[in-house]
Parts: C-alpha cells; structure tokens; sequence
C-alpha cells in the first residue's frame, strides 16, 4: 500500500487543526507552514475534506479551517478515503468488482482480505488520538513488533 502525499498531507493538517489549544479557526497558511504543506496543494486537500462533511471554513475576521465534527469522530480511514477514494482498489476498482478468470479469482480474496487489514488500523485511530498521540493498544501492539519496523 502506498499512502499519497494528499492522504498524509491532510492528516497532518487535521492534526494541526485539532491540536489548536485556542479551538479558532485556522488558515490554510498556517496549516501550510506548520506542516510544510505546499499552499495550493492544501487548498485542494481542505476543499475535499469540506466536501467530505470533515471540515469547514469560516470567513471573515478571524476566518479559517476547523474540524465540522468531533476529531474523536473522524477516522483515519475517513479522511483517506474523503482524499484518495477507497482504501484498495485495483486498476481503479473495487476488490468486489474485480473479476478474474478461473485460474486467478484467488487474487481477489487476497484484496479483500488487505482491504479488510486496513480497515482493522485505519478506522480504529481517530484524528483526536493523532493530535493526542495516545494509539489504540490494536495499533500500538502492532508497531511493537520488530518486523513490523523492518523494511521488507
């Protein structure tokens, strides 16, 4: 799985958003350069999260970004998907809809069952854990392996 610039870049402004211990709104400028986050490029990313119901933008005075709902309510695996689209998919599909001939429909459990490994991390940590730094013990217990770290 390779996760896009656009998904990490908008996690990491999520986790800005949040960490605000004022709770105001915050430009896309200043989100842009606490992340180092190229500004047209956050513009895109925050245009899509708005889209996705996970932000919203307040104009005016003291106008910017900041969270529509609650970051203990937005996964991971939300804002991957309000960026990016579905977590897997294959040439642009759905592991469901994928079909294969008889010799290789194997492949497309392999592809749920990734999908479904996804989903076990990426629905289970919220913003609001992010911004914390306090993982679910499921995610922590997986990064305490020494395998897990090692590039293979």
């Amino acid at each position: 799985m390779r996760v896009s610039a656009k998904s990490d870049y908008a996690l990491r402004a999520l986790i800005a958003m949040t960490g605000r211990s004022d709770g105001r709104a915050v430009s896309a400028e200043e989100l842009g350069r606490l992340q180092d986050i190229p500004h047209g490029f956050l513009q895109a990313i925050l245009a899509d999260l708005r889209r996705a119901g996970i932000v919203m933008s307040q104009r005016g005075q003291s106008g910017g970004w900041r969270m529509a709902r609650e970051a203990d309510t937005v996964s991971v695996a939300d804002v991957i998907r309000a960026v990016d689209g579905p977590l897997v998919s294959v040439y642009g599909l759905r592991p469901e809809a994928v079909n294969y001939n008889e010799s290789a429909e194997v492949l497309q459990h392999v592809w749920i069952a990734a999908r479904s490994a996804l989903r076990e991390v990426f629905e289970d940590v919220s913003i609001q854990q992010l911004s914390d730094g306090a993982l679910p013990e499921a995610v922590t217990s997986r990064t305490a392996d020494e395998d897990a770290w090692q590039p293979h």
